[in-house]
């Protein structure tokens, strides 16, 4: 049977606050005329006259998805007079841009934004909060080591949790509902911001010296 050495237990914790570099626009457009495929980006009147918009105010056709179309009938037969729900998904790589499409879109009479995804570069603040995790378990280790009479012999166990969290929702525009925006509308101005916070914990057990 393996007999535990003798550990220290340090928890460490560091967090940061990072903006959002792009998003998702998760759209559904109202037709009233019945296209699938991706000629229903030029023969779905309403969703074409969507897609113009956009493409005139400088988003680029690879960013506008048709993800699905959805019939609508009255008598669950198909007439001339049924209509298709379509589910779109606009890319925005530019959040200068956000705004001004968020207008174009609730200008659109059958348009209606379902939820907005946003999207984070993390992985450089993850590493940067790790490092620095790190470096203040080993000194406080180190610390709580010398105050104990002891000395650091190397890690026993090590175990890392990585948290996020946003701020919570409040989104007000034409028929738009998000998980996770917020935005103040000002005149013709509409202010964009989202923002969340980024944790990392670690849990180190130091082997040491015999108490």
């Amino acid at each position: 049977m393996t007999t535990k050495p003798d550990t220290i237990k340090i928890s460490t914790q560091e967090k940061e606050e990072i903006s959002a570099t792009r998003a998702d626009l998760y759209v559904t457009v109202k037709g009233t005329s019945i296209v699938s495929g991706s000629e229903a980006m030029k023969k779905a009147k309403e969703v074409n006259q969507l897609v113009e918009a956009l493409t005139s105010f400088g988003v680029g056709n690879e960013a506008i998805f048709l993800q699905g179309v959805h019939l609508e009938t009255a008598s669950g037969a198909v007439l001339k007079s049924s209509s298709a729900m379509y589910r779109l998904k606009i890319r925005c790589n530019d959040l200068n841009q956000f705004a001004g499409m968020l207008e174009i879109i609730s200008s659109q009479k059958n348009a209606s934004v379902d939820r907005v995804e946003w999207k984070y570069d993390e992985d450089e603040a993850r590493w940067r909060l790790l490092n620095s995790a790190l470096a203040k378990s080993k000194t406080k280790a180190e610390t709580v080591a010398t105050a104990l009479g002891v000395k650091v012999l190397g890690v026993y166990d090590f175990i890392e949790n990585a948290l996020d969290e946003e701020p919570p929702i409040r989104f007000q525009s034409q028929a738009l509902a998000t998980r996770s925006a917020s935005v103040e509308q000002s005149g013709l101005g509409m202010d964009i911001q989202h923002t969340k916070t980024i944790q990392v914990r670690l849990d180190v057990w130091y082997r040491v010296s015999v108490f």
